[in-house]
């Protein structure tokens, strides 16, 4: 009787320990990154560049999933939604801080919403003219829109865009309202920058490097408090006497759902750690002209303090526009 007793105590033993390893985080299951953005973009590209990261790390399948629509916010609330296991996470970048004041009635909390895992990468800005603008450095280009205030255009790519805050942030600086022009996506701006029907944008480096070596295109200065190694001359915002304009740059954050589980975003977020200081990781971004977060902000507590200072930062700002 004993010896049944035993043996079935271990037949169970047997059954329930392959269940309990299948459960351990990360198991033989697909991890989706969610890129609230379309295919070809920043976004997407840097997600990819972290998807094959985590493949390496976690050992398992990592796979990207460009959920696009309302400015970031489909994929965001997607990924609120998803079952809170490690196997769905969000790339999102500076959105997720202004999506608040932005949107009314979200199906998320940017803050409540959310497990943080990390701070990935940080893209910079540089405010640029058309070649035949009258200004020639930040100085100047103040003082002509100090002068000829919203008779001067300055194009964005809509409503959210890093291009709409990089303009509301240059109103802030100087004290002084643009005719802001919004146009569905930065290429169709630039175009019209190059042809000279537009004043001002701010744009990424790698949209515009080639139009600036050409002399097509005026760079002004780099938003983002770092000189970029293409363009060692152009200075920062802060370097020409505009602070403030520093506070703008696209960085990029990993969440996870709500809920998901301490020991899982703890493992993530040390892979998230260990691709901050993978040489190839740092060179593949820096292809982009972009950088990636120290070991040190690759962490919980740093993206949460990054996502509250920036909630602050950008709300009253974007609150202050006249509404549509």
């Amino acid at each position: 009787m004993m010896r049944s007793v035993l043996a079935a105590i271990g037949w169970c033993i047997t059954l329930l320990a392959p269940a309990s390893a299948q459960d351990a985080f990360p198991a033989r299951r697909q991890v989706t990154v969610v890129v609230p953005f379309a295919a070809g973009g920043g976004s997407d590209l840097l997600g990819r560049i972290l998807a094959e990261h985590l493949r390496k790390n976690l050992n398992q399948n990592v796979v990207v999933s460009n959920v696009v629509g309302a400015g970031g916010t489909v994929g965001t609330a997607q990924v609120a939604r998803a079952t809170p296991d490690g196997y769905t996470l969000l790339l999102h970048h500076i959105g997720m801080s202004t999506a608040p004041a932005l949107y009314k009635d979200l199906s998320f909390d940017p803050v409540k919403s959310f497990e943080p895992v990390g701070l990935f990468a940080d893209s910079p800005f540089m405010l640029i003219s058309h070649k035949d603008f009258g200004p020639n450095n930040m100085r100047e280009v103040v003082d002509y829109v100090k002068k000829h205030g919203d008779r001067v255009n300055f194009g964005t790519p809509g409503v959210g865009s890093g291009g709409h805050l990089c303009a509301l942030l240059f109103e802030k600086e100087i004290g002084v309202k643009v005719t802001q022009l919004s146009y569905k996506g930065n290429f169709l701006a630039l175009q019209d920058l190059l042809g000279g029907r537009l004043d001002l944008m701010c744009d990424s480096p790698p949209a515009a490097m080639g139009h600036i070596k050409s002399g097509a295109v005026k760079p002004y200065v780099m938003l983002g408090g770092r000189r970029l190694d293409a363009l060692p001359n152009l200075p920062t915002a802060t370097e020409a006497g505009y602070r403030t304009l520093d506070l703008m740059s696209i960085w990029y954050g990993v969440w996870a759902p709500l809920g998901t589980p301490k020991a899982v975003v703890e493992r993530l977020s040390q892979a998230l750690r260990a691709a901050s200081q993978d040489p190839g990781v740092r060179a593949q971004v820096a292809k982009l002209d972009s950088t990636v977060f120290e070991p040190a902000e690759a962490t919980p507590e740093a993206l949460r303090q990054r996502l509250a200072s920036q909630i602050q930062l950008w709300t009253p700002i974007i609150q202050s526009e006249p509404k549509q």
